[in-house]
């Protein structure tokens, strides 16, 4: 959880903090993070996509992180590690000045007797902790949030906002869960009896592990009977539906406005794009990446990058491949009447 009181450090410090080697003055005093194009003194930036390279030799940042293969061409003090991008983030967290989402516990909170609640629990406006709830130490539960019977929240989780959490959910340590997300609602199942949809209890639950993190407005449904599961360090964004019973293994992220399908089994280190569909009951090996508004239909059982959907062209363009495309039919059939008469 974080706080507005930050202090400048020196770059000297910084590289100590992030495991990097200081090229230049290590005395620089740096209490903030900045773009490359519009950085000040005080800021630091840093430079990965090469997209931005031509930004560098005009900066104004009072330092900059670079890979060793950049450091020459540095007109500033430099902070050379061998992940720019994953130094640059643990400065960043250095001096966020994000509010902390609840002090203390608010008159208003409303904490059923039989709920366990650790030290240093942070309970906003109108909060509802149910029967036997358990919230482990340091745990911050943001206003007007409800947390149902038997879920347990582990030790430093935040949970903002208007966030509603079902029963007997289990979330684990320095989990960070966004505004309007809803974990643990009834999973889609249903049976057909002649037309008519009949409800099939969702007697499961959802389990998060350590240190992941889910966005806002997202869904992860309870499972039928067994759970959905995400793993360690997984990280869900905004608008992701995660249906019934899917297990994502560790360390995967899924991009915005993702719906995944119930039962899907995603391995570790996936990387789902924004907007793709998964259908129901389909398994993704480790280390798979789909890029952006892809349709998953069947298995992948090899690592590597999986892409569908078209990229955009002209409307003059698309127009002609669609006709095109319309009269694939007959020219298939043409090509093999022809392979015949060959």
């Amino acid at each position: 959880m974080t706080t507005m009181n930050k202090r400048p450090y020196s770059l000297s410090e910084l590289a100590s903090h992030v495991g990097g080697v200081v090229e230049g003055d290590g005395c620089v005093v740096i209490s903030a993070v900045g773009t490359l194009a519009g950085a000040a003194s005080h800021q630091i930036s840093f430079l990965t996509n090469p997209k931005y390279k031509s930004q560098l030799s005009d900066t104004s940042a009072g330092a900059v992180i670079l890979h060793s293969s950049l450091k020459d061409t540095a007109p500033c003090p430099a902070l050379v590690v061998d992940n720019p991008h994953a130094a640059f983030a643990r400065i960043a967290q250095l001096f966020d000045t994000t509010p902390v989402v609840a002090s203390g516990i608010a008159e208003t909170a409303v904490i059923a007797s039989s709920a366990n609640i650790g030290s240093d629990v942070s309970l906003g406006y109108n909060v509802i902790i149910e029967d036997n709830v358990i919230l482990g130490d340091r745990v911050t539960i943001g206003a007007n949030t409800v947390i149902r019977k038997g879920t347990r929240i582990g030790e430093g989780s935040v949970i903002h906002p208007n966030v509603t959490i079902y029963h007997d959910v289990i979330i684990g340590k320095r989990v960070t869960v966004h505004s309007q997300t809803v974990i643990g609602a009834a999973g889609f199942g249903y049976a057909n009896d002649k037309g008519v949809w009949l409800p099939i209890p969702q007697t499961g639950s959802v389990r998060i592990g350590d240190d992941s993190q889910i966005g806002a407005s997202s869904s992860i449904d309870r499972g039928a009977m067994e759970d959905t599961v995400l793993g360690t360090n997984v990280i869900i964004d905004n608008q992701v539906q995660v249906g019934h019973n899917c297990i994502i293994g560790d360390h995967s992220c899924i991009c915005g406005a993702t719906g995944i399908a119930g039962s899907c089994h995603i391995g570790k280190h996936v990387i789902i794009g924004g907007g793709v569909g998964i259908n129901g009951h389909i398994s993704i090996c480790d280390k798979v990446q789909v890029t952006g508004y892809s349709m998953i239909v069947q298995d992948i059982t090899e690592p590597g990058v999986y892409s569908s959907g078209q990229p955009a062209t002209s409307n003059r363009e698309w127009k002609r491949n669609t006709i095109r495309l319309q009269k694939i039919g007959s020219l298939f059939d043409r090509v093999k009447a022809l392979e015949k008469q060959v």
